[in-house]
């Protein structure tokens, strides 16, 4: 039994919090955000400080935010309380980043889930790509469809607990995963022409084209890539046993996540190279971009069935525990049986979900004001909310964990729950560090890049 009365809830085995961890982190950040962002900034030089930013930054947050989580064992709120009762509100802030992203995640979720139906079932998309996707993002009633069926889906396996059949269904659809991008890289290095040309930008590093920019895109990247900040480790972390090694655990888990990030722009960018497209399409590459060159070359339906299917799998892997982070806190913190918890926040994200598919048709007219050092501007509902998200509140939340551990809960007990009692090894002044001034440094520039004040 947990400290609140609750029936403990344990992963059944390493290798399943290991899946379902790395499922958190794997998702739309790594498949479909990373590769653009990855040509954008640069390629290779973009590759290695995203690297470099997971090593210093993502793995000590990762260690922190789990061994929060398993130290109190409960929601992302009470885990904060139990150690300090002044800092529940980090947790609470970590429940409204969380629902914020589920409002735009599932809908662009439901998108990929409509185009691995579509390659399932004909593969045909019209000889305009770019209309077909306008058409379907801007209406009014089906992108609401496919995110609905999303949501549901995800709901109703929550309802057993992600310990149970989530678990088990995650430890079959990740190996899945990393199976489908592996064969859709092999195939868009030495199926296509002109590949190499692709692969040479995404590898080889030109050193002039870092700027602050590239670095503040790189570190925001990681922030939702590898899913620090938002309360994804504390959650996870309440169900794994004392015996486990946090330090090891938190490596793997980067390991998977920056793994599956670089595997999709083995796939993406060689692939844009060879068809000889536009990189700059932003968010709407994967959609445009690859399902123009996968219906041009040999294969290139059954690839586009396994790309796509690959990132269903990513989306649904995340949204596992995405959702969790809020059921658990409305189960635990605030005293709900688990469907009564399950079924309000779903209500709450159906509803979010369906005013920012919304947002991109009879919506699209309505702004909101963005203020930077510039002045104001004005943000449609999904890029307001991704900006709100990516930028503020997550490397806020990372800067207020690094506070909580550093000031609050003290090195020494820090030490204990990461280490289980010096067994794993010991704090050493290089974590210290980071904690204590590498994290924080990195988050302010993240927010001070996003308000203007450095480019």
């Amino acid at each position: 039994m947990s400290e609140n009365g609750n029936q403990s809830r344990e992963w059944s085995s390493r290798f399943g919090y290991i899946m379902v961890a790395a499922g958190a982190a794997i998702g739309l950040g790594n498949i479909w955000k990373f590769p653009y962002l990855a040509y954008q900034g640069g390629g290779g030089v973009f590759l290695v400080v995203y690297i470099l930013i997971v090593a210093v930054m993502a793995h000590p947050m990762v260690e922190m935010e789990t061994a929060i989580g398993r130290h109190s064992a409960s929601d992302t709120v009470t885990c904060f309380e139990r150690i300090n009762k002044k800092w529940g509100f980090v947790g609470w802030l970590a429940n409204i980043c969380t629902l914020l992203i589920n409002m735009y995640y599932v809908v662009v979720g439901g998108w990929v889930l409509k185009y691995a139906f579509q390659y399932i079932i004909s593969g045909d998309f019209g000889s305009d790509k770019q209309v077909y996707f306008t058409d379907f993002t801007t209406s009014t009633v089906e992108p609401i469809i496919w995110a609905m069926i999303l949501l549901v889906f995800v709901s109703i396996l929550l309802l057993f607990g992600i310990t149970n059949l989530v678990e088990k269904v995650t430890k079959i659809i990740m190996p899945i995963l990393f199976l489908f991008l592996i064969i859709c890289g092999i195939w868009a290095i030495f199926v296509t022409d002109n590949a190499i040309e692709g692969l040479k930008y995404y590898l080889l590093s030109d050193f002039s084209k870092f700027n602050f920019t590239v670095f503040s895109q790189a570190a925001t990247q990681v922030l939702f890539s590898v899913g620090i900040g938002w309360g994804i480790y504390e959650t996870l972390g309440a169900n794994i046993p004392k015996k486990n090694n946090l330090k090891s655990d938190a490596i793997l888990v980067s390991i998977c996540d920056t793994g599956a990030a670089i595997l999709a722009g083995f796939v993406i960018i060689p692939s844009a190279f060879a068809g000889g497209v536009d990189m700059q399409s932003g968010p709407s590459l994967i959609f445009l971009v690859m399902t123009g060159i996968f219906s041009k070359l040999p294969g290139g339906r059954l690839i586009g069935i396994c790309f796509f299917l690959a990132i269903v799998f990513a989306v649904i892997s995340s949204l596992f525990t995405f959702f969790e982070i809020s059921i658990r806190t409305f189960e635990d913190n605030l005293k709900m049986g688990r469907i009564k918890a399950t079924l309000i926040i779903s209500l709450i994200i159906g509803a979010g979900n369906i005013i920012v598919s919304l947002g991109f048709g009879v919506l699209s007219g309505i702004k909101l004001p963005w203020l930077d050092a510039s002045g104001i501007s004005y943000l449609g509902l999904y890029d307001w909310l991704d900006t709100f998200t990516g930028y503020i509140l997550l490397p806020l939340g990372c800067l207020l964990v690094c506070l909580f551990v550093s000031k609050v809960w003290g090195f020494e007990e820090y030490e204990k729950e990461l280490t289980n009692n010096g067994k794993f090894g010991r704090i050493t002044l290089y974590d210290k560090i980071l904690t204590y001034i590498v994290v924080p440094v990195f988050m302010v520039i993240i927010i001070l890049n996003v308000f203007g004040f450095i480019r």
